[in-house]
């Protein structure tokens, strides 16, 4: 993976970690406010998956913004097994409507998933992926799956 990026680029950065307690749907509320506040201050847009204790997710905006706020969820005692699986640059954004889109999804949903399906049933779900994995659940995310989930 390289890191080498023009501070000014517009990048994305992909990576799943595991919390260290679960989150209640009060908890995801909470910070799903501050995340949003935080994100639209820094020009951070993103997507954030959720399911059963780990979560996935994309920022994405200028690499200044992005590294800073990845350190920052990095150092925060509530994520552990944070693995970063992409640091890239973009042309465009992909989430650009989005602070930060959200879904809590299912294992089931996740299995449903062509090329996935045979991941999820190992229980490392959002913990073990690669670039390609990572790539098939954006896709799948902005094609509409778990849309009417978004809070």
């Amino acid at each position: 993976m390289s890191d080498e990026v023009v501070e000014n680029d517009l990048i994305h950065c992909i990576y799943c970690n595991a919390g260290t307690v679960r989150f209640s749907e009060a908890d995801m509320v909470s910070l799903l406010e501050k995340a949003r506040e935080a994100n639209s201050a820094l020009g951070v847009t993103g997507m954030l998956l959720y399911e059963e204790g780990s979560f996935f997710q994309v920022l994405e905006g200028p690499a200044e913004s992005v590294d800073a706020l990845y350190e920052k969820i990095f150092r925060d005692k509530r994520h552990r097994r944070i693995t970063k699986i992409i640091r890239e640059s973009i042309e465009a954004r992909n989430f650009s409507e989005w602070t930060m889109g959200y879904a809590g999804v299912t294992r089931q949903d996740l299995k449903e998933i062509e090329g996935l399906n045979d991941f999820f049933y190992t229980k490392k779900c959002f913990t073990e992926l690669d670039p390609g994995r990572a790539k098939k659940l954006l896709e799948a995310f902005k094609d509409g799956n778990w849309r009417a989930s978004l809070r």
